[in-house]
């Protein structure tokens, strides 16, 4: 006899995974829609198997603000392994070069402001970007020639941490999206005079969730065996993610009208004149991301979060 299927249930708000090593990003989500029982569950933001740290994932509701959390600021602190390049960039690939320089402390601390600011950067062959409709990783696994144009990234700031050996150096970068951490290692060994890929990543940063946030997934497990009142007291409300909005606050009358999906005007002093994106608020709850322009607050996305 076959076992009853489980109910899914309406669950809203932001789970911040320490992702283990060893874990893909979609094996996170769907470890979490399994101990929630959620409809719905996605991630703002994937991190490679071999990296750790902070996966925001989004549930329900939630999903709707994961561009938000996507265009956010990053901090990665990653261990460059000089002398030897892998075809992914990192220790999971093959060797493709080899190198006996090692950079002084002194050269490698140089360098770095050439990596910072708006740079060119060509993303690894093994990525997810699409390449005539392929991703570029299901091409080069296939043995395909990948070609990948530069693209403009932002690094904001880029510290060296340490250089415990001669064959490793730790820095810390603060980003924005797009940037490929696994590149700019490659990058920074080869303008050194070397070659060199990534042998440790962590995330501790995804704009506004940082590690005081992160939650393992092993005391997931332990909430889960004390029952889903457990679990459901480490979700963080969906507004989290919009914490570098500015919000605007309505009343009743004027949340109906934006819940259905129709403008309001916005009235008082302090009421922004234009605004491209504000977090709309009714009684201290969220219903709704809106556009200001002069003065009339129209709704992009409204949110049904029950209660």
């Amino acid at each position: 006899m076959s076992q009853p299927r489980r109910i899914k249930r309406d669950v809203h708000g932001w789970i911040a995974l320490d992702k283990p090593l060893g874990m893909t990003s979609t094996q996170a989500v769907g470890l979490i829609k399994r101990l929630y029982q959620a409809k719905k569950v996605g991630h703002a933001g994937t991190l490679d198997p071999l990296a750790t740290g902070l996966l925001p994932i989004a549930l329900g509701e939630a999903t709707k603000t994961v561009p938000f959390v996507m265009d956010g600021r990053k901090i990665y602190r990653f261990t460059i392994r000089f002398g030897i390049e892998t075809e992914t960039d990192d220790r999971e690939g093959k060797t493709v070069a080899t190198s006996d320089a090692r950079p002084a402390r002194a050269a490698l601390a140089a360098i770095l402001p050439r990596f910072t600011g708006t740079i060119a950067q060509v993303p690894p062959r093994f990525s997810a970007i699409k390449v005539d409709g392929e991703r570029a990783y299901d091409l080069a696994r296939d043995g395909a020639v990948v070609e990948l144009s530069a693209r403009d990234i932002e690094v904001h700031r880029l510290d060296l941490v340490e250089m415990p050996d001669a064959d490793h150096a730790v820095l810390e970068a603060e980003c924005g999206k797009g940037t490929y951490v696994r590149a700019l290692a490659r990058d920074i060994a080869r303008a050194l005079g070397s070659v060199g890929h990534v042998a440790a990543l962590r995330r501790t940063l995804v704009s506004p969730f940082g590690e005081d946030d992160c939650v393992t997934a092993e005391a997931l497990e332990e909430a889960a065996a004390e029952g889903l009142a457990a679990l459901d007291a480490r979700v963080m409300p969906v507004e989290a993610a919009l914490g570098d909005l500015p919000s605007v606050r309505l009343d009743r009358s004027q949340s109906a009208r934006i819940a259905s999906g129709n403008p309001v005007i916005l009235r008082g002093r302090d009421a922004p004149v234009a605004a491209d994106n504000v977090a709309v608020l009714c009684e201290g709850r969220l219903i709704a991301i809106g556009e200001v322009a002069r003065g009339e607050l129209h709704p992009r996305r409204v949110f049904h979060l029950g209660g």
